[in-house]
């Protein structure tokens, strides 16, 4: 969703059966856009993959799935996490929702059920019926959410996503960033598949500097 419409070594060589073609298909400014300047990755060594998403993006909702997907059969050598991009005070909440539940350890059960909440149930994060309503129907301690959504390690890692937002210049999710030089998203590449196919090339090319 766009920003103005919402007010490596053998690890990383199994990906090349189904990235021959996109690769071959790489086109600048058509499938993917480069980044400049190129920004520095969390962990030295590997490929980093960032998506960056919201609770509240519909788009980043009917990604997810086929997101997961392609996730699970990452590589080592590939690196990846999620960083929560508001634009808005009312979208804050949704951050500090994904890095709460981060910081408690409930990111691998949670993370799709937030965004069932929100684009099924109906439910909003940015009011505490809402995220009592959605503490209750999984088992955690509402005081302990809103405590943990309030400290200070997620204010801290709200303000590292949106230096890291601002940096790789974001300005629509869902959007993936390949090892700091590189972005490419669903929009840009016409289609969900096929943004993961240009995120398997750019890995390789990452791995290649080619």
């Amino acid at each position: 969703m766009k920003r103005r419409e919402f007010t490596l070594g053998l690890g990383v060589a199994s990906l090349l059966p189904r990235t021959v073609q996109a690769a071959t298909d790489l086109a600048e400014g058509k499938n993917f856009k480069s980044v400049q300047p190129p920004v520095p990755v969390a962990v030295a060594g590997k490929i980093e993959v960032i998506e960056f998403f919201g609770y509240w993006c519909p788009h980043c909702n009917a990604f997810e799935p086929t997101l997961d997907a392609w996730v699970r059969k990452l590589p080592p050598a590939v690196n990846f996490r999620r960083v929560p991009v508001a634009w808005q005070p009312m979208q804050v909440p949704y951050q500090k929702l994904y890095f709460a539940l981060e910081a408690m350890g409930q990111v691998e059960s949670l993370h799709r059920k937030a965004f069932a909440a929100v684009h099924v149930q109906g439910l909003r994060f940015d009011n505490d019926a809402g995220l009592a309503a959605f503490a209750a129907a999984n088992g955690l301690d509402r005081a302990k959410l809103v405590d943990t959504m309030n400290g200070f390690a997620v204010s801290s890692k709200v303000r590292i996503a949106n230096q890291l937002s601002a940096a790789y210049h974001i300005d629509g999710v869902p959007t993936l960033a390949v090892n700091g030089r590189f972005l490419t998203s669903p929009e840009l590449a016409a289609g969900e598949e096929r943004a993961l196919q240009v995120a398997d090339a750019l890995i390789l090319k990452s791995q290649t500097g080619r």
